[in-house]
């Protein structure tokens, strides 16, 4: 008697499926909603979900709610984009990473309802993890947009539990537009009706359009600095809103900026009464909470260890404007505390403003190595990204890899050893955490 068909491995049914369309990236939600149509409509029957749009800061909010939660005893779901090192980083049914053969089986089962149509590789992936999510008892989805928010894939949600918005900025101006206030726009198109809105720290232009577009669906407001607050005092994270303030240790995330994504996960939770819990559970998850490529130190592994010996090794996938302004400010405060002459490994996609990411770094970095993106993505030519350092006062070289960077460290004079950061894309961090064997889990 013949057995089940044989389940093919994710790699080769994700390749497959990067073959429907023959763009990347195609904003539209007529495709995923014919597929999710298609599939039975999993996104009506997946556990209450928190929608988490922004430009930075999104998995570092999610991880914190993601931490709290699960202290609480919630069974958690958890959809992230893109992945660092595996595909099944993205899919987390109830605090685990999806599984090959789980995988495998909801990406035929979509694949063949999807029956060779065009669609994008995010929307097929998307509908595959809806699947998975409603078919796994959960008591929250933590769902992050993957591009803009209005025509996202995740958008097919009806009516979220609450909407969250953290800090804006320019970035994937060729899909979002090139003003704040359009890409404001974008992102506020996950607002729904009746459905409160949380929203981190914006500039003003972005926050009216969000404000406004609240207004229109009648959909509660809490943002940052009008109906909560957060700061750092005496080494404690301190949050405030009309309910009272909280205590809370400061996180275990490395960054100043981390202190907002804590208060927004805070705010996210003491706006829902469903989501709301006690004190210790929320400080727990604040100092629970990870995320890998996120200022992560690398302590050791095949490929920090090619570094001299004394050095510093922290990885980081920033990659637009306020993402390199925070991490400067970040690396600024490690500075203050124990001080090591810095040198930037830089690698970055050719549609990111390379010399807004490496501006706040002047006069914090003394070198910047640019080295090429491997892979089938579009990097940018390590000549240029070196020019453009050179051109805001860095010693710039190249490499032709982050491990001959790391080699090419004992020809620099510095004393004490230097703090290296390797940053500019997290598909660089994807592969520097691959060759460290340093896995997400």
């Amino acid at each position: 008697m013949a057995g089940p068909d044989p389940v093919s491995p994710p790699d080769a049914i994700l390749e497959r499926l990067s073959a429907l369309h023959p763009k990347r990236i195609d904003l539209s939600l007529e495709r995923m909603e014919r597929l999710v149509a298609a599939l039975g409509h999993p996104e009506r029957r997946v556990p209450p979900v928190v929608h988490v749009a922004g430009t930075n800061g999104k998995g570092s909010t999610i991880a914190f709610l993601r931490a709290a939660l699960e202290a609480g005893g919630r069974r958690v779901h958890v959809y992230t984009s893109p992945h660092l090192v595996r595909f099944n980083e993205r899919i987390r049914l109830a605090g685990r990473i999806v599984s090959d053969a789980a995988l495998s089986q909801a990406l035929d089962r979509v694949e063949a309802a999807n029956d060779g149509a065009p669609i994008t590789f995010f929307e097929i992936t998307t509908a595959a993890a809806l699947l998975l999510f409603a078919e796994e008892p959960a008591d929250v989805l933590l769902l992050e947009v993957g591009l803009g928010g209005r025509l996202d894939a995740t958008n097919v949600i009806p009516a979220p539990l609450v909407s969250v918005i953290t800090p804006l900025s320019i970035d994937h101006v060729e899909f979002l537009g090139d003003t704040l206030a359009a890409i404001a726009g974008e992102k506020a198109g996950i607002i729904k009706a009746g459905v409160p809105v949380v929203v981190g720290q914006q500039p003003d232009e972005a926050l009216s359009v969000i404000e406004r577009a609240a207004a229109r669906k009648r959909a509660p407001v809490f943002v940052r600095g009008q109906q909560w607050t957060v700061h750092e005092e005496a080494g404690r994270l301190v949050y405030s809103d009309e309910d009272g303030l909280l205590d809370l240790p400061l996180p275990r995330l490395v960054g100043p900026h981390q202190i907002d994504n804590a208060g927004l996960a805070v705010a996210t939770l003491r706006a829902v009464p469903v989501l709301r819990m006690p004190g210790p559970l929320i400080e727990h998850g604040i100092r629970a909470a990870e995320w890998p490529a996120r200022l992560q130190r690398l302590p050791s592994g095949p490929l920090v260890d090619r570094a001299p010996a004394g050095v510093e090794v922290w990885l980081d996938g920033g990659h637009n404007a306020a993402g390199g302004a925070a991490l400067a400010h970040a690396v600024a405060a490690l500075e203050e505390r124990y001080s090591r002459p810095l040198v930037l490994v830089v690698g970055m996609l050719n549609n990111k403003d390379v010399t807004a990411f490496l501006e706040p770094f002047a006069g914090l970095a003394r070198e910047a190595i640019a080295v090429p993106i491997s892979g089938d993505h579009a990097g940018l030519a390590p000549e240029d990204l070196a020019t453009a350092a050179a051109a805001l006062g860095f010693s710039a070289s190249m490499a032709r890899d982050v491990g001959s960077a790391l080699d090419g460290l004992a020809a620099f004079p510095l004393v004490p050893p230097p703090r290296v950061l390797i940053c500019g894309s997290l598909y660089l961090a994807g592969s520097v955490l691959a060759a460290n064997g340093t896995l997400p889990v």
